[in-house]
């Protein structure tokens, strides 16, 4: 099915699906898909380079996690880039199941996908503040 999809969607869908399985499995080896000029906005706090985004995603305060993607989409960018939005859940430890959203900026450097802006927000609708 996958080859009928146009070439970006393969190219985000494939690191969708290899980012999940890392972050769920072994969150240190996703330092492979950042780099030094890359940006995390997790829950509105904002990390740059690949050490401070790592020091973020490997001291979450949770011993497992397992994400369960309900939506992907895909778009190529006018400078050759791929933007990947994905909607999903999330359970960590034995805490309740939560909705996520997560949006990548993916760039080919050195014929490698890297992801150079990635921002990340739980789906908590807490309208009674």
């Amino acid at each position: 099915i996958m080859e009928n999809k146009p070439v970006w969607e393969q190219i985000g869908a494939g690191f969708v699906q290899h980012y999940y399985q890392q972050f769920d499995t072994n969150r240190v080896l996703l330092a492979d898909l950042y780099t030094d000029a890359s940006c995390l906005t997790w829950e509105g706090q904002g990390f740059q380079g690949k050490n401070a985004i790592m020091e973020k995603l490997t001291n979450l305060p949770f011993q497992k996690i397992q994400h369960s993607i309900t939506a992907q989409d895909h778009q190529p960018t006018p400078d050759s880039c791929v933007i990947s939005m994905v909607v999903g859940q999330l359970k960590v430890d034995d805490d309740p199941v939560m909705g996520f959203h997560q949006l990548f900026l993916l760039k080919n450097i050195d014929n490698k996908w890297i992801c150079s802006n990635d921002m990340f927000r739980l789906a908590l609708h807490n309208f009674g503040c």
